[in-house]
């Protein structure tokens, strides 16, 4: 039986490297559509939660997890050598940045060489990360080729690109239509059995490097934007414009017009990771991506921007940073969900921690553990504490906060994401 019929029929096998907020729900919609499926991942905490029932992602229900358990259909390890018996493999790692904004991509690398050791015919490996244009081709497909087997033939490869967004209630995995690009056409055909028998529309692109370019333009799309309205959210300050009003008005324009908004900079893994991934490519073709390095710089400098509104809030009340007391609302990239990756909360806080101030923080989605805010005192939302602050500065806007209780309580608040739209007070200041 080949693997197209084995995918058809359900008998074949899945496996995710990877199980984070890519991984876990692409695994989850793989053993909901009736596939056995395992997930690996070099985190033992993540796997022990997966084996025991529990969710460690927002999107995905423990109710969810724990059924599929108890069932057979879902199940999680470290151990490399189960992909021996595996058909497909998806892989979901991260794709971080270095520090010279050159792409990382040791993850996958890694993951790519764990394949090799366990490898055998038939077999269809995908990879999800978000990359620049040429990996799957320049990188993965020697590696696997090296093991003697043709491409199309005796194994299939092609990238479709990842397309989660934390927190979204209208578009889930299995909703978000997925883009296909094989290394040959047989490649694009397999993955498409695959993705075709778990999830809602399928989009099949001539190429994996069209895959990959589709993920990085998406992404760029939205940073250049984002640092377009971020530069005329700065100007209209200047002139003592109002940009929400300005945006608002013009996003009644049927046509030719999308709103995007300023905020204190740009968060989670993709929009501030992925474009420099695509212009790091076009450097070494020979091409400069002026709107995306132009873009980054402006998104970049944003967290520098908001500690200048403090303050400006700060010296409204004849205050230094040195010796304030500042609470943080929120440090979530965005609003209701738990996710600091990226989050330009994390830059505030350091800056403002540079210029003197005591920080303390409140944000009902985040784990006051987490390592990116050991040493700032999280702190709940009530009179007292509000109290206690010289000023306040909301860098995510979550539902269910009662923002009132700032103005109520606190000199000066700093509001980076129009919480207080329409409210007319001294007390605010405004992005």
């Amino acid at each position: 039986m080949s693997l197209i019929e084995r995918i058809r029929s359900k008998e074949a096998r899945l496996s995710v490297i990877g199980l984070g907020y890519v991984g876990l729900p692409l695994a989850v919609e793989f053993a909901h559509a009736g596939f056995d499926t395992v997930g690996v991942d070099v985190d033992a905490a993540k796997v022990d939660l997966i084996k025991s029932g529990k969710s460690y992602i927002k999107d995905v229900s423990s109710d969810s997890v724990r059924g599929l358990v108890e069932s057979g259909r879902l199940t999680a390890t470290t151990d490399f050598s189960v992909l021996a018996d595996v058909d497909t493999i998806d892989i979901c790692v991260p794709t971080p940045l270095r520090k010279t904004r050159d792409p990382d991509i040791s993850y996958i690398v890694s993951a790519v060489d764990e394949i090799v050791e366990y490898m055998h015919d038939d077999m269809l490996v995908i990879l999800e990360s978000t990359t620049y244009p040429g990996t799957t081709e320049e990188v993965i497909l020697p590696r696997l080729e090296a093991t003697g087997r043709r491409v199309g033939e005796s194994f299939f490869l092609a990238f479709s690109p990842e397309r989660v967004d934390p927190g979204n209630p209208n578009f889930n995995t299995k909703s978000i239509p997925k883009v296909i690009g094989g290394i040959t056409p047989r490649c694009t055909e397999v993955a498409a059995a695959l993705y075709s028998s778990t999830l809602s529309t399928i989009v099949p692109v001539s190429t994996a490097k069209v895959a990959e370019t589709v993920k990085l333009l998406e992404n760029t799309f939205r940073s250049v934007n984002i640092g377009l309205v971020n530069e005329i959210a700065l100007m209209c300050h200047k002139m003592d414009i109002d940009v929400w009003e300005v945006i608002r008005a013009a996003a009644t324009k049927p046509f030719g017009f999308m709103p995007f908004f300023p905020g204190p900079g740009l968060g989670g893994h993709c929009i501030p990771i992925d474009p420099f991934y695509l212009s790091w490519k076009a450097r070494l073709s020979g091409f400069e991506a002026r709107f995306i390095e132009l873009a980054g710089q402006v998104n970049g400098s944003m967290p520098e921007y908001v500690v200048e509104r403090v303050g400006d809030a700060l010296n409204s009340l004849k205050r230094n940073f040195n010796g304030s007391r500042i609470l943080v609302v929120g440090v979530a990239y965005k609003a209701d969900i738990d996710d600091i990756r990226e989050s330009p909360a994390l830059d505030v806080i350091a800056l403002l921690r540079g210029s003197g101030a005591d920080i303390v923080y409140h944000d009902p989605m985040v784990n006051a553990l987490d390592r990116e805010l050991v040493g700032v005192t999280a702190v709940d939302l009530t009179a007292e504490e509000i109290r206690a602050c010289d000023c306040a500065v909301v860098v995510t806007g979550h539902s269910g906060v009662d923002y009132e209780l700032l103005l109520e309580h606190i000199p000066a608040v700093v509001d980076t994401r129009n919480v207080y739209a329409g409210v007319a007070s001294d007390k605010i200041h405004r992005l």
